[in-house]
């Protein structure tokens, strides 16, 4: 099992900057892809940006330009930088990990963390 703690939400103004961070934990696994998600209220839930093991990164269209994902794979940690913020990046947001366990068996699973709240308002 792989367990997410993520970090760094808040209250912001408008045109302001958060960063966001999530911390993952277990034992002998791996992480593929790994992502941050938001659900603002009254809305489905949406993948906000997406970073693969090798870097390779994805970006809703609502975000680029102002957002930026990264990973440390040695710390296992996932960042997401927020530039810009209006209050339309208001909603929750959540870390999530597709990862492997390589034991006596491979599992492969999916982690959420708790969700942090961002609002962004003046």
């Amino acid at each position: 099992q792989v367990q997410l703690v993520e970090s760094g939400g808040g209250r912001v103004r408008p045109g302001g900057s958060l960063r966001l961070s999530c911390a993952a934990s277990g034992s002998r696994f791996t992480i593929n892809a790994f992502n941050w998600h938001r659900r603002a209220p009254g809305k489905e839930r949406e993948m906000v940006a997406g970073v693969t093991r090798d870097g390779r990164t994805t970006y809703a269209d609502s975000v680029k330009g102002r957002f930026t994902i990264s990973r440390d794979n040695a710390k296992n940690t996932l960042t997401l930088q927020m530039n810009s913020l209006s209050p339309e990046d208001t909603a929750v947001y959540y870390c999530e990990a597709d990862y492997i366990v390589a034991g006596d068996e491979v599992v492969v699973g999916r982690a959420w963390g708790q969700g942090t709240q961002v609002t962004v308002s003046s």
